[in-house]
């Protein structure tokens, strides 16, 4: 049987990509639908998409799948052939990249998880099966114009920080699965109100949708693939974005451009900047916002102390890792796990 993961370094692999003269395309999609032996499917979507030279990071599960993904431009279309000539994935919704360079993955890596989004929900009379109603571009712009309409955003701070939806509500917790019990808290006497949930591609605002009417909600929308489908359907249709900012996503890029507007500030200095990075200190990788003049100042860290780490000498640097986990802060960044020493100089 041949070998169904990549054995080459990730190294070598990225530095192959670069060297890359094709495009590629960026795409993300998901899909709730039951399967029975995810390990099989996980295979069998392997052995498939490595041979298109398909590029990401996949998780499947009982409960569907969830990917991020980089194709050759050229082979896009044979790629949606392979995935709508699968039962449940037929005409399935391909979110295309909005700022991209097909730069973002460089090894195909597809894991079998218990579920596909972490959500905590342990009552078994709970079902994907009744969700919220899909809404689109025009339809959100419409219902974000009725007064008796709240948004709520089910994504975490780090990525609300720098884009949102004019008047959205964000959930301050720093998982889903806490979000979950706190959206229904929160919406409590706003039950004849209409409750649209959002996130970056649809599939945690769906599923979100699936619990609060779960929880006896009853005008409940989600966005119809997330602010990535949102973004494209305003570029195509020449709409006004309602939402403002930069789409946080979760790959190499860290943020699609949506408007101009700059909401967020520097963590270092308070200037305007929404360019996320992680600090160079391997040994720390905090995931936080840089302006350009903070990255020079502190060579791309988030502090003094991993400024002075990163020009020790390597055994040093690691014998200063041991015991600490390696990129422990990666996507991890919310108000209460900021620590004081970003604002060092």
């Amino acid at each position: 049987m041949p070998v169904l993961h990549n054995k080459v370094s990730n190294e070598e692999l990225k530095q192959k990509l670069m060297g890359e003269t094709a495009p590629r395309t960026t795409i993300s999609f998901y899909q709730y639908f039951p399967i029975q032996n995810p390990q099989q499917f996980r295979d069998f979507l392997y052995r498939n998409l490595n041979a298109l030279k398909v590029f990401g990071r996949i998780y499947v599960a009982k409960e569907g799948i969830n990917a991020q993904i980089s194709v050759p431009s050229n082979d896009f279309e044979t790629l949606r052939i392979f995935l709508y000539s699968i039962e449940h994935l037929n005409r399935l919704r391909l979110n295309v990249a909005v700022d991209d360079d097909g730069k973002s993955f460089w090894v195909l890596k597809i894991k079998v998880r218990e579920k596909v989004v972490a959500d905590g929900i342990e009552d078994p009379s709970f079902s994907m099966e009744n969700k919220g109603r899909y809404v689109n571009a025009t339809q959100m712009n419409e219902l974000l114009q009725d007064d008796n309409t709240v948004v709520i955003d089910m994504r975490n701070h780090y990525e609300f920080e720098v884009g949102h939806f004019d008047k959205a509500i964000e959930i301050p917790s720093d998982t889903f699965r806490e979000q979950l019990p706190m959206a229904v808290d929160m919406m409590k006497g706003n039950e004849h109100k209409n409750i649209i949930m959002y996130c970056t591609g649809g599939i945690r605002c769906e599923k979100a949708s699936a619990y609060m009417l779960h929880e006896g909600f009853k005008n409940v929308f989600h966005l119809e693939g997330g602010i990535i489908n949102y973004a494209q359907q305003v570029k195509q249709q020449g709409l006004e974005s309602k939402f403002i900012g930069k789409n946080f996503v979760f790959d190499n890029r860290l943020g699609e451009r949506v408007t101009e507007d700059v909401i967020a500030h520097c963590h270092q200095c308070g200037k305007p900047c929404d360019t996320h990075t992680n600090c160079q200190n391997n040994g720390c990788h905090l995931l936080f916002i840089q302006c350009s003049e903070c990255a020079s100042t502190f060579d791309g860290c988030c502090s003094v102390e991993c400024k002075e780490t990163i020009h020790l000498p390597a055994e040093r640097q690691k014998e200063i890792r041991k015991g600490v986990e390696n990129g422990v802060m990666v996507f991890n960044k919310s108000k209460s796990r900021l620590r004081p020493r970003l604002n060092e100089k």
